[in-house]
């Protein structure tokens, strides 16, 4: 029969399993922007260099370079390199811009801005952004195949496009030595987190809808989330 020392251990180890497998996914998602981002940067430089090149074949046809004009293809592209490969990568695109990014883009999207704001949050809001971002990439698969036109289509963009960002948004607009003092019963670090919870059921419900096809469940069900969390206003401080 297990002894309470046993149970204890169980827990831990279970504790322990789920922050491994936590881990792993996060640098698993992070490796893969950092790969895609490094893919982006040889492709630029790759075009770059290889448009210098047929440049200089071209000119060379008509005009003999001679060693000065080798020396001058060869700085170029180095130049290009260095440039392509030090200058910013892709734009870091804010919610307001996120009604105009592809269906298909948006969760992942989204998970970046939201990985930005991790500075910003508190301590125990970190499980519920974890859990949030393994299901955005999870969503961003599922919506390649839905249409931008579909009813449903509004619902992602009104839960993962708006009201995350507008949740996270207006609890950073509460002054830091405010944000764990107590307002209406609640403050706004546990109101924060109680809004995350929800959105997180809602993005896995609509993951599980999607999965079984069903978009007209998607498409009507009217659960707008309210950003300012069961109708207080303390998390937007307005």
């Amino acid at each position: 029969m297990p002894t309470e020392i046993d149970r204890q251990i169980d827990r831990a180890s279970e504790v322990l399993n789920r922050s491994r497998e936590r881990y792993t996914s996060l640098n698993a998602r992070a490796r893969k922007r950092r790969e895609g981002e490094i893919v982006r940067r040889v492709g630029r430089i790759a075009a770059a260099d290889g448009l210098i090149i047929v440049a200089a074949m071209v000119i060379g046809f008509f005009v003999p370079l001679g060693m000065f004009g080798a020396l001058l293809v060869m700085a170029l592209l180095i130049a290009a390199t260095l440039f392509f490969g030090i200058m910013p990568g892709s734009a870091t695109v804010e919610p307001e811009k996120f009604g105009e990014a592809p269906l298909g883009t948006l969760p992942l999207r989204t998970e970046e801005w939201l990985d930005r704001q991790r500075p910003t949050l508190p301590g125990a809001a970190m499980p519920l952004v974890d859990s949030i971002g393994v299901k955005l990439d999870v969503l961003a698969s599922q919506l390649k195949s839905l249409n931008e036109g579909e009813p449903a289509a509004a619902e992602v963009r009104k839960l993962v496009g708006e009201q995350l960002p507008e949740l996270i948004k207006g609890y950073q607009r509460v002054p830091d030595n405010l944000r764990s003092v107590d307002r209406f019963g609640q403050s706004p670090d546990r109101q924060l987190v109680d809004g995350l919870a929800l959105i997180d059921q809602e993005i896995a419900q609509m993951s599980a809808q999607l999965a079984q096809g069903d978009l007209d469940a998607l498409a009507t069900r009217g659960r707008y989330l309210q950003v300012k969390y069961r109708g207080d206003d303390t998390v937007t401080g307005e």
